[in-house]
């Protein structure tokens, strides 16, 4: 509940709504302890007082009833009637929108044609028609405003159940001998229950304005009970006369639905996981810089240079520094790999490069990337994005989510070369063809036609690594590149990229999980943990001659064709740490074999060993062993 009302008073907005509609709340409740007069006592000879009267702070209306005393009790009505026509249009709908979605086929069928009959009359109509059919009055207005909204909570929780109902833990449900009625209670409801109250947050406000708009009407409440909406149908015949008589409840109502949807969208940032880690917010075309006034003269002979890059995370009160002080280089010609632990930094690094990290929650708060003499981090948009699939290409590790769902893999390779090159479109056509033949798609022509959802995982990827050849990059950023193709494919296509970097004196930065491709294929080798570079070296000292633990710990864990017959593989012990609290002095100490108290004090700096070779480490691990 802390965390809650913490992520709430974030958005001023919604703070703002929650203690207005608190003090409203409260004021209701209290009603009838104040000292009032009566709200329905007719008075003719005091009708029309205006404001600030003595006796009648807020006037009098036609019939010279206290304005004060009516719109206190009318609005503890119309909250009253508001809430029980959410709640109730909540527990209906929801129910028949998990039933729906849980059990599908037949079921989901009959219902959702039921919840369709409802949606096509206009709801402002069909609320008219019902109390018509039932009868003025409060509690039929009421019931008509919670029927309109039912096909509103029904379809979205049956949205929501269809997802979680094919997912494993469900099944898992059904296999320990669980009850359908079990299995809706311990395992959907409590998944679904937060989009039914978020629902009820943003539509408990127009409920109350649909119950004023029926007793507005004379469906609602009758004389000489008043609540907002019949004290304004009441106030209608004298608004040019006494218009401070329509002006108190309908400030009033304007209050409440205010107060109430501001509230709701913060209820429905707090509630959401996404929107509370920044997943779903409008993301900005590039990476937030903290500071764009940190300049520097950079040399435009070097090709691409990262110097101390800090990437942080800011999700709620935590700063998860994703990447911390960063350097790196790559020459012309030259392959270097990036490896390490899931969760080490490695892709969030090539992410910044680029300006790719997502903001939010991302920032880059510190450092510098220098491609032939520009700052990538503080370059323009428009020069960026022309860097950006020309001269430095990305292969991300998700070829589904990077390719377009609604495009023919055609439409997206020429995307790709006509946003940096000016051909006709025979020539387009014609170099998609060939980028498909150079990744080994069998058939490219009639591929070429497939949307990415028709081709396999492999096909998928050997595509997003076609569209990174596209134009000849300089520099290309492949971020496990061969991790949906099969063995065979995996080495065709390493082949292929050794042979364009050969040919055409490309640097490529490769973030893998596969040490024997780093292996095979790296000229110069990073080793990455908790953010920062622990050790890095030529691919001969970094395989040969590991100097870090950490290092020294991954190649144990490393199947080897030279290992003994029966021994065993050596993982290393422990978890990562937490990047927004990560361990005083090395990180890596309380995984750490060879650790000392200095370790757990001091962070040790990459300092260099030989000419070629650096690590980021107290302890003489050669001593050690």
């Amino acid at each position: 509940m802390i965390g809650f009302l913490k992520s709430l008073s974030r958005n001023r907005l919604s703070l703002a709504g929650l203690v207005v509609i608190t003090a409203v709340i409260f004021v209701a409740l209290v009603t009838p302890l104040l000292p009032l007069p009566d709200p329905d006592v007719i008075d003719t000879k005091n009708r029309f007082k205006t404001p600030f009267t003595t006796d009648a702070f807020l006037g009098t209306d036609h019939l010279g009833r206290d304005l004060m005393s009516r719109l206190l009790w009318g609005t503890r009505l119309s909250l009253a009637v508001g809430f029980c026509a959410a709640f109730l249009a909540a527990l209906i709908g929801s129910s028949i929108g998990i039933i729906s979605g849980f059990y599908g086929k037949h079921v989901d069928n009959i219902l959702m044609r039921g919840i369709d009959m409802l949606m096509a009359f206009p709801y402002i109509l069909l609320a008219l028609a019902i109390v018509a059919a039932l009868g003025p009055g409060l509690f039929n207005a009421l019931i008509a405003v919670a029927i309109v909204n039912i096909p509103f909570f029904a379809r979205n929780i049956r949205g929501v159940t269809v997802g979680i109902t094919h997912k494993e833990f469900i099944d898992a449900a059904r296999l320990s001998g669980m009850t359908d009625t079990r299995i809706i209670i311990t395992e959907v409801l409590p998944n679904v229950f937060p989009v039914i109250v978020i629902a009820m947050s943003t539509t408990v406000g127009w409920m109350i304005l649909e119950t004023a708009g029926l007793s507005f009407l004379g469906l609602g409440s009758q004389p000489p009970q008043a609540d907002l909406g019949s004290m304004l149908g009441e106030a209608r015949a004298a608004l040019i006369t006494s218009p401070y008589t329509s002006v108190v409840p309908g400030a009033m109502i304007l209050i409440i639905v205010m107060a109430i949807n501001l509230l709701g969208d913060g209820i429905r940032d707090a509630l959401d996981p996404r929107l509370k880690s920044g997943v779903l917010s409008s993301p900005r075309p590039r990476t937030l810089v903290a500071d764009y006034s940190k300049t520097k003269n950079l040399d435009a002979s070097e090709l691409l240079s990262v110097s101390n890059l800090r990437t942080q995370f800011h999700i709620s009160n935590r700063n998860y520094k994703a990447v911390d002080g960063v350097s790196l280089y790559a020459k012309k010609g030259t392959c270097l790999g990036i490896i390490g632990e899931s969760g080490s930094g490695k892709s969030v690094t090539a992410l910044s490069i680029m300006g790719l990290v997502s903001s939010p929650p991302g920032i880059i708060t510190e450092g510098y990337v220098n491609y032939k003499g520009i700052n990538l981090i503080q370059t323009n948009d428009q020069k960026l994005r022309s860097l950006r699939g020309g001269k430095i290409s990305y292969i991300f590790q998700d070829p589904l989510s990077s390719l377009h769902p609604l495009y023919t893999v055609q439409q997206q390779l020429e995307e790709a070369i006509l946003a940096h090159q000016n051909l006709s479109k025979e020539e387009v056509y014609q170099k998609c063809i060939e980028l498909l033949k150079s990744v080994r798609i069998p058939n490219p022509k009639q591929r070429a036609k497939d949307y990415p959802h028709q081709l396999s995982g492999g096909m998928r990827q050997r595509v997003s690594i076609a569209m990174a050849l596209a134009n000849d990059p300089e520099v290309i950023i492949a971020d496990e590149p061969t991790t949906a193709l099969d063995v065979t494919i995996q080495a065709q296509i390493l082949k292929l990229m050794k042979n364009l970097q050969q040919k055409t004196n490309t640097a490529i930065l490769l973030i893998t999980h596969d040490l024997g491709v780093v292996a095979r294929y790296a000229d110069r080798i990073n080793v990455m943990y908790a953010g920062r570079i622990v050790e890095r070296g030529t691919a001969e000292e970094i395989f040969h001659y590991p100097k870090h633990p950490y290092t020294l710990g991954l190649m144990e864990s490393m199947p080897r064709l030279d290992q003994a017959p029966g021994s065993r593989l050596t993982p290393i012990p422990g978890q990562p740490p937490d990047l927004s609290d990560p361990p005083p002095g090395c990180p890596f100490h309380p995984r750490c074999r060879f650790a000392e108290a200095r370790c757990r004090s001091e962070r040790p700096p990459l300092e260099q060993i030989t000419d070629n070779h650096w690590k980021a480490c107290w302890v003489d691990t050669d001593a050690k062993r």
